[in-house]
């Protein structure tokens, strides 16, 4: 009997724990849930024969490295901020480990160790992360073969409510962590358009958006995500003139959020004294300039953000019941904390809601020794399912689980750190995934 280790029973964890537990008798697995909250770890195996929960800090060495030890593969649905440390242990151990997480340079550095062990420490196997880069490499591939040239890319991510679900005013729900929400464009972005290198601060991100037409979707909004320049490298792109990721969400999403970065109430660097014991509206108080008492709360915000008072923004901020004399409470400490247990309050998915991902690639493509021109664009749009996976847990679990179940039945040949860009990654995962419902539909369009 093989053992899987599986490390955290969060959001994105339902649908991947259920397939290693589907897929344990018929393969002799038994798994291991490991989270800090043991009754969600006990929920998410829901007594079944081959599956046990297990209270976990990953911050106790013994334990950690005991569970690592013991396991034959590791699948790590951590924070980011343990990557490294568990990719360490798992290298000590001779462990394979798996992770849905963006890599880590210090992880991407263990290779040669990773090699020289026989291990795979596999990283960026989510969605976005994952899913986007094997169907883009997968494209990128196909055109290569035939002698093409990409002269443009632009890929969208997303992870939103089904266009019938109207629970809220902004039109999003929370179905992944509120953190990686409230801390969105961070660190500013950078793409490249027309063949010129545009780099946006912080507090521009979300000035700088555009439409974007979803087939059987509608017209939703996208701002450029994170460094699109980096996907230069990852995807050998040295040809195109234009190279830009972005992130969609229902229009008004941006114009709102721009808000809400302007006043830094999505600061997550300052630890703010006594913050739980304060009102909204005294938090709110403290994001306005020295001196500035005169007339009422909303219509001073509105004043200094430079917006109108009665308009659709300051309409979502009250909605929010950020100008209310409600106590925060809870254990926050800085204002990141603030915003992200208000989202989770007032923007969960409703009980019969399903929510939706959708992922686009459009590519110009140039054959040179015919001339052609093509436009090749490809569509992933999957619905969760009330009451049962939600559309994020479905397609951030499967190619995690998918990758698992190969590499402990040996048909993953491939070792060292990695991300699915690889053939014999992709190659193997993409035909998995359609089997389990993700279906890719492709346009080619002369130009």
């Amino acid at each position: 009997m093989k053992n899987v280790l599986i490390l955290g029973g969060g959001q994105s964890s339902p649908y991947l724990i259920d397939y290693m537990l589907r897929h344990s008798q018929e393969n002799d697995w038994f798994i291991n849930v490991c989270d800090r909250d043991i009754q969600l770890a006990k929920s998410r195996v829901n007594g079944h024969g081959r599956g046990n929960a297990i209270e976990f800090d990953v911050n106790d060495e013994n334990m950690r490295n005991t569970q690592i030890k013991n396991a034959d593969i590791v699948i790590n649905l951590l924070s980011p901020s343990f990557q490294y440390q568990i990719a360490l242990d798992a290298l000590h151990h001779g462990k394979h480990v798996i992770t849905a997480s963006y890599e880590n340079m210090r992880v991407k550095a263990m290779n040669k160790d990773a090699l020289r062990k026989g291990i795979l420490i596999l990283n960026e196997m989510g969605l976005d992360p994952g899913i986007d880069l094997m169907t883009a490499m997968n494209i990128i591939h196909g055109i290569k073969e035939n002698n093409g040239v990409i002269r443009s890319f632009i890929s969208y991510g997303s992870g939103i409510p089904a266009p019938e679900v109207l629970s809220n005013p902004f039109r999003y729900c929370v179905t992944w962590n509120p953190r990686n929400v409230v801390m969105a464009g961070e660190y500013g972005a950078q793409y490249k358009e027309n063949g010129k290198v545009k780099v946006l601060p912080y507090h521009e991100v979300f000035q700088r958006t555009w439409q974007v037409d979803v087939e059987g979707i509608g017209t939703l909004e996208a701002y450029p995500n994170r460094d699109s320049m980096a996907y230069m490298d990852v995807f050998n792109l040295q040809n195109a003139e234009t190279v830009v990721r972005g992130t969609l969400r229902y229009p008004g999403w941006s114009e709102t959020w721009l808000q809400i970065v302007k006043l830094g109430i999505s600061n997550e660097n300052l630890n703010i004294p006594g913050l739980p014991d304060k009102s909204y509206s005294q938090f709110m108080e403290m994001f306005l300039p020295h001196g500035d008492i005169t007339g009422r709360l909303d219509q001073r915000i509105a004043r200094f953000l430079g917006i109108s008072p009665t308009g659709k923004i300051m309409e979502n901020l009250r909605w929010l019941g950020l100008f209310s004399d409600e106590k925060i409470g809870g254990a926050v400490k800085t204002p990141a904390d603030v915003m992200i247990d208000l989202i989770k309050r007032k923007l969960p998915l409703p009980a019969d809601g399903r929510d939706m991902v959708v992922l686009i690639h459009e590519m110009d493509a140039e054959y040179p020794e015919s001339g052609r021109k093509e436009k090749i664009i490809s569509t992933m749009v999957d619905y969760g399912v009330p009451g049962s996976f939600t559309a994020i847990a479905k397609t951030v679990g499967a190619p995690a689980a998918i990758a698992a179940k190969l590499v402990l039945n040996g048909d993953l040949p491939i070792t060292g750190c990695q991300i699915p860009t690889h053939p014999a990654i992709y190659s193997r995962v993409l035909p998995e995934l359609e089997a389990e419902g993700l279906s890719i539909k492709e346009k080619v369009i002369d130009l």
